[in-house]
C-alpha cells in the first residue's frame, strides 16, 4: 500500500469562498498513476486512498481532484470505473450541499446512486476495496448535510 503522501489545505476549497490549492498539493498524490494500472495498485495509490481521506473529512473539492485522477486510470465500463464516478459524484454533491446548491446536490446525489448500482450490477464483494454500504454512507452524509444547509 502506498504511504499517503498528502496533506490536505487547512481548509476545505469551496469556489468562490476559500483559496484553491495549488495543483502542486497534489502531484505528489497523482505521481505514478497510468493507464493500464491494476486496480488493486490503484486501490493503493495516494490519489486513491487520498480521495478517502479528503471525502472522511468532508474536503469535498479535493476528492474529486484526488479521485478523478484515478478515474482517467480505470477501463471504460469497469464495476472500478462506475465505482468511482460514484464517488466523484458525491464528492461533487457535497461540494454543492456545502455551496447551499440544495437542488443541484441533489440531482447530483442520484448520479451517484445509479453509477453506485451499476458498479454492483454484477458483483457482490467490494470494489477497490470498498463496499456498496460504504459509498452509501458517504451519500447519506451528503444527504443530512444538504439537508442541514437548506434551513
Amino acid at each position: 500500500m502506498s504511504a499517503l503522501v498528502l496533506t490536505l489545505p487547512a481548509v476545505p476549497h469551496i469556489p468562490g469562498r476559500t483559496p484553491r490549492p495549488d495543483d502542486a498539493v497534489f502531484a505528489a498524490a497523482k505521481a505514478g498513476l497510468s493507464t493500464g494500472l491494476p486496480p488493486e495498485r490503484l486501490a493503493a495509490s495516494a490519489a486513491f486512498l487520498g480521495g478517502l481521506e479528503a471525502l472522511n473529512r468532508r474536503y469535498y473539492w479535493e476528492a474529486h481532484e484526488l479521485f478523478e485522477a484515478v478515474w482517467l486510470c480505470l477501463p471504460p465500463a469497469s464495476a472500478e470505473r462506475h465505482l468511482l464516478r460514484a464517488l466523484i459524484q458525491t464528492a461533487n454533491a457535497g461540494l454543492k450541499a456545502r455551496m447551499g446548491r440544495r437542488p443541484a446536490a441533489g440531482r447530483i446525489c442520484a448520479l451517484a446512486r445509479s453509477a453506485l448500482a451499476e458498479a454492483f450490477l454484477h458483483r457482490d464483494g467490494p470494489i477497490l476495496g470498498l463496499t456498496r454500504a460504504d459509498v452509501v454512507d458517504q451519500l447519506e452524509r451528503v444527504d443530512r448535510e444538504t439537508q442541514a444547509n437548506a434551513k
